[in-house]
C-alpha cells in the first residue's frame, strides 16, 4: 500500500454560493496483457471521492474517505481491485465532491477555512505483475468537469443529466476535451488510513402520504443575510405554491432515489424538511444557516433519455418531508422517490423493551436520533449543522457506547480531537474545525469528550489502547484547566447546562456556570485517575488526583449549603449533577437527594433541566429508590416530557424541551441525540443491567409500577448479557443470562427478596429466580 504525496485538481477555482463550479471527474486507461497477481488503489479525495473500476462503483461507502480538517489528518482508503480488472483495456475513474475542503457558509467561519480549495485528489495505482510493480499517480490521469454543477455537504447538490457523459469511467470511451490535471500543494495533515466504519444506506422507505402542498416562507439567520449582501449572492427561490409533499412517516437522515421519465430540460426541485407547520406548510426555517435556495435543497435536470435514476452524492439531508416542484401530477406517485436512510454502518449492541408502548416508542425515537446523527462521528443534527460538537458527543457518550458498536469510530474521531487540541491544551467546541470553537462554544462540559470517550470504551469494552493513545492529551488538558482557575479555585467559562426546559435561549440556564464547569473538571479528574491507573501512568494519576481534590474542595466551599444540603440556585440540574458526580459525600447523599425530590415536587413533578440535568437526574432518583418518580416524569402526558413529544407525532429526539411542539416561531431541531440518555436509564435502572467493567455486571432492576415486564441486553466483548423481569403469580420472575467468565451480581430493590436472599451471585450462564415483596 503506497500513500501518494502528489495531489492534483481539475481547476483552481473554488465553488461558492455566488459562483458555482462543477465538480471534477478523472480517468485513467491502461492495458493488461494478462491477469495481474494483485492490484491496489490507495486514494485520498478531498473533500469526497467516488471510485470506479471499469464502470463499476467500488467506493467503500458514501462521503468517503472521512470528514476532517486536512491540515490535521489527510485520510486515505485502500482497495484491492484485481477482481475488477480484465485482460485488455481497463479504466479507473474518480469523481470528486467539495466536502469540508470547500465549505461555503459563513456560520462557524467555515467559508474562511485556511485550507479551503477546489477539490483535489492523490491516488496510487499499483499493479503487481511479472514479479514487478507498475504504478500510476494522479498526474497520469486526465480530467474535466462533471455533471454536478453545484455540490455542498451541508446545502445540497444540483445535477444536470444533460452534461453527464455515459461510460466516462468505462472502457471503449472516446476522450474528448479532457485535459491534464493541475498539480497542487499537499495539505499539511498527516496521512492516515481511515479505520472508521463507512457510511452506508441501511434501509429504504417509501412515502406514506403524497399531497399537493405549499412551502413556508424562509428567513435566513442574520449573519447569513449579511454575507449575502456583502458578497452579492443571488438567492435561488423556490416555487412555494405548486409543489407535492411526500411524507415518509419518519424523521431520518440520508438521501433519496429519484426515478423519473420526462422531457429533456425538465428540472425537478427537491426541498428536504423535517417539519410541517400547523397549517400544513412544509417548513425549513430551522435550517437557517444558508441562503434561500441552498438549505437542504437539490435540483435535478433531466436528459430526457428514458427512465432516469438519480441519487444525490457528496451530501446528505435530515428530513421526513420532501417538497417537490417541477413534476407533473402523473409523475407524483410513490414510485417517484424512495428514502435511502444512511448513517455510519454500526450494529446495535444494546436495547430495551417493556410492556409500555409509549416507553418503547420513546426509545425507538432515541435510537433513531443516535444513528441518524452518526456520520463517522456524532453530529448535532443531520439537516442544519452536521457538526461534531464535542459537548453533544460527551453527554451522549455512555448511551452511544451501550447501544452502538462505535468503538472504531470513536477511536478515529479521537485522532482528530487530539490534533485539534491547541498547544496550551485548549479544545475547540466543534471538531473538525479550522478556527471556530476555540473562543466560543467550548468549556469543560464540551471538553470532557476527551475523557468520556476513552473512559466508556475502557469501561464497557476493556479498551486500554484508547487510554494510551489519549493519555498525553488528557494530561495536557488538565494542566491547561488548572491554569484557568480563578481566585476561588474554580473555572467558569464556555457553555453550561445547555437548552434548559422552557427558556427562550439555549444558554439561559439556572445552574451556575461555575458549578457545572468545575463539577465537570472534578469528574474528568476522577475518570483520568481510573484510566491512568489502568495503564500504570502514576505521575499522571497523581496530578489528576491533586487537581480533582482541590477542585472538589472549592466547589463544596462555594456552592453547597450544608445546613440544607442544597446547591446554590436550588434548581433540579444543580442538585442532580452535584449528587451524580459525587460532590456530596456518601453520608450527605441521602439528604441531598431528598432535597432534590422536594425541588421536583415544588416544580410540579416536571423536569426543568438542561442537557446535563437530563443526563444525570433520572439516575440519581433511581439510585435513591425513586425510579417510579423518574419514570413518571419521562412518561407523563403533559409538556414537558418525552411522552408528550412522542405522542405529538415526533419520531426522533428534540434539540430542546424549550417550547411547545410545532411552534411556528421555534427554530429548534427535531433530530438531536444528546437528550437520548433515557435509553441508558431504562437499560440500567429498569431492566437493571449495570456494566461495572467489561467482565463484571451488576443486575439491579427496578420493578416500575405499571410495567408488567422489562427486558434489556448489552453485547459485551465476550458475548451478550440479558436481563428480564416480569410479574407472575403475585411476585416477579427475574432471568439473567451472561457469557461464561462474566461475574454477575443480582441485587433487588428495597422491599423485595428472592426466596432465599436479596442477592445472588453467578459466573456466566443463565440464572432464573423468583422475587417477592416482603
Amino acid at each position: 500500500m503506497k500513500f501518494s504525496r502528489i495531489f492534483v485538481s481539475e481547476c483552481l477555482e473554488k465553488s461558492s454560493f455566488k459562483k458555482h463550479v462543477a465538480n471534477p471527474i478523472f480517468r485513467k486507461s491502461f492495458e493488461l496483457k494478462k491477469a495481474v497477481e494483485r492490484a491496489e488503489i490507495t486514494i485520498c479525495g478531498l473533500g469526497f471521492y467516488d471510485l470506479y473500476v471499469n464502470g463499476k462503483k467500488i467506493t467503500k461507502g458514501y462521503l468517503a474517505p472521512y470528514i476532517s480538517n486536512p491540515n490535521h489528518i489527510v485520510y486515505y482508503d485502500n482497495y484491492e481491485i484485481s477482481s475488477y480488472l480484465r485482460v485488455g483495456e481497463n479504466v479507473i475513474g474518480v469523481m470528486l465532491g467539495d466536502g469540508f475542503i470547500n465549505s461555503k457558509t459563513c456560520i462557524w467561519s467555515f467559508n474562511e477555512n485556511v485550507f479551503n480549495s477546489a477539490p483535489k485528489m492523490a491516488i496510487s495505482v499499483e499493479l503487481f505483475e511479472d514479479g514487478g510493480v507498475r504504478e500510476f499517480e494522479a498526474t497520469d490521469f486526465v480530467c474535466k468537469k462533471g455533471a454536478y454543477t453545484f455540490n455542498c455537504l451541508r446545502s445540497g447538490v444540483f445535477f444536470d443529466n444533460r452534461l453527464y457523459e455515459a461510460g466516462w469511467c468505462d472502457v471503449d470511451f472516446v476522450e474528448e476535451n479532457w485535459h491534464a490535471p493541475i498539480s497542487v500543494p499537499r495539505p499539511s495533515g498527516k496521512a492516515k488510513l481511515c479505520e472508521a466504519e463507512p457510511i452506508k444506506v441501511t434501509r429504504e422507505i417509501k412515502p406514506v402520504k403524497i399531497y399537493r402542498g405549499k412551502l413556508s416562507p424562509y428567513v435566513e439567520r442574520v449573519g447569513v443575510a449579511a454575507m449575502i449582501e456583502k458578497e452579492g449572492i443571488e438567492r435561488d427561490p423556490h416555487d412555494r405554491e405548486n409543489g407535492y409533499v411526500f411524507d415518509f412517516g419518519e424523521n431520518n437522515s440520508g438521501i433519496y432515489r429519484l426515478k423519473i421519465k420526462g422531457e429533456r430540460g425538465q428540472v425537478v426541485d427537491v426541498q428536504c424538511s423535517e417539519r410541517i407547520t400547523p397549517d400544513g406548510e412544509v417548513d425549513y426555517n430551522n435550517v437557517h444557516y444558508y441562503p434561500d435556495g441552498y438549505s437542504q435543497r437539490d435540483k435535478y435536470t433531466l436528459s430526457g433519455e428514458g427512465v432516469e435514476i438519480f441519487e444525490p452524492q457528496f451530501t446528505y439531508h435530515g428530513y421526513r418531508y420532501l417538497y417537490i416542484t417541477g413534476i407533473t401530477e402523473e409523475q407524483a406517485t410513490e414510485d417517484l422517490v424512495t428514502y435511502l436512510v444512511m448513517s455510519s454502518d454500526l450494529k446495535r449492541t444494546g436495547g430495551f423493551t417493556c410492556s409500555d408502548e409509549t416507553v418503547n416508542r420513546i426509545l425507538e425515537a432515541a435510537g433513531r436520533s443516535d444513528i441518524s446523527n452518526f456520520f463517522y462521528f456524532p453530529n448535532d443534527c443531520p439537516h442544519r449543522e452536521k457538526n461534531g460538537w464535542t459537548g453533544d458527543a460527551s453527554i451522549s457518550s455512555e448511551h452511544l457506547v451501550m447501544t452502538l458498536d462505535c468503538e472504531r469510530s470513536f477511536e478515529e474521531w479521537l485522532n482528530n480531537i487530539r490534533l485539534a487540541q491547541g498547544e496550551d491544551g485548549i479544545i475547540p467546541g466543534v471538531i473538525p474545525t479550522d478556527t471556530f470553537g476555540y473562543t466560543w462554544g467550548n468549556g469543560p462540559t464540551w471538553d470532557s469528550v476527551l475523557f468520556n470517550l476513552p473512559f466508556y470504551l475502557f469501561k464497557y469494552r476493556g479498551n486500554t489502547k484508547v487510554i494510551r493513545d489519549n493519555a498525553h492529551a488528557m494530561l495536557r488538558y488538565l494542566e491547561y484547566i488548572s491554569r484557568k482557575r480563578d481566585r476561588r479555585g474554580l473555572v467558569e467559562y464556555g457553555l453550561g447546562d445547555w437548552v434548559p426546559v422552557g427558556r427562550k435561549n439555549a444558554d439561559d440556564y439556572e445552574a451556575p456556570l461555575g458549578l457545572t464547569d468545575s463539577v465537570m473538571v472534578v469528574d474528568m479528574c476522577r475518570k483520568a485517575e481510573v484510566m491512568f491507573d489502568a495503564i500504570g501512568f502514576n505521575l499522571h494519576k497523581d496530578f489528576a488526583n491533586k487537581l480533582g481534590s482541590e477542585m472538589l474542595e472549592a466547589v463544596r466551599k462555594e456552592y453547597i449549603n450544608f445546613s440544607t444540603m442544597t446547591v446554590k440556585s436550588e434548581c433540579q440540574s444543580a442538585q442532580a449533577l452535584s449528587i451524580f458526580y459525587g460532590i456530596f459525600t456518601e453520608s450527605e447523599r441521602k439528604l441531598a437527594t431528598d432535597k432534590l425530590v422536594e425541588i421536583i415536587e415544588r416544580d410540579g413533578k416536571f423536569f426543568t433541566v438542561g442537557f446535563i440535568g437530563l443526563r444525570t437526574m433520572f439516575h440519581v432518583l433511581a439510585n435513591a429508590g425513586y425510579a417510579d418518580l423518574a419514570h413518571y416524569m419521562i412518561t407523563r402526558e403533559e409538556f414537558p416530557s418525552y411522552a408528550y413529544h412522542i405522542n405529538s407525532g415526533e419520531t426522533t429526539m428534540p434539540e430542546a424541551f424549550k417550547t411547545t411542539l410545532n411552534n411556528k416561531e421555534s427554530r429548534d431541531s427535531k433530530n438531536h441525540h444528546f437528550l437520548g440518555d433515557v435509553t441508558n436509564w431504562y437499560i440500567r435502572c429498569v431492566a437493571g443491567i449495570d456494566v461495572v467493567a467489561h467482565d463484571k455486571v451488576n443486575i439491579k432492576p427496578n420493578f416500575i409500577e405499571g410495567l408488567d415486564f422489562a427486558e434489556a441486553y448489552y453485547d459485551l466483548p465476550s458475548g451478550r448479557v440479558s436481563a428480564r423481569w416480569e410479574r407472575v403469580d403475585g411476585g416477579v420472575s427475574v432471568t439473567v443470562d451472561a457469557p461464561d467468565g462474566v461475574l454477575c451480581e443480582i441485587e433487588l430493590e428495597s422491599g423485595y427478596w428472592f426466596e432465599d436472599t436479596r442477592r445472588s451471585y453467578f459466573d456466566g450462564s443463565k440464572c432464573k429466580k423468583f422475587a417477592v415483596k416482603r
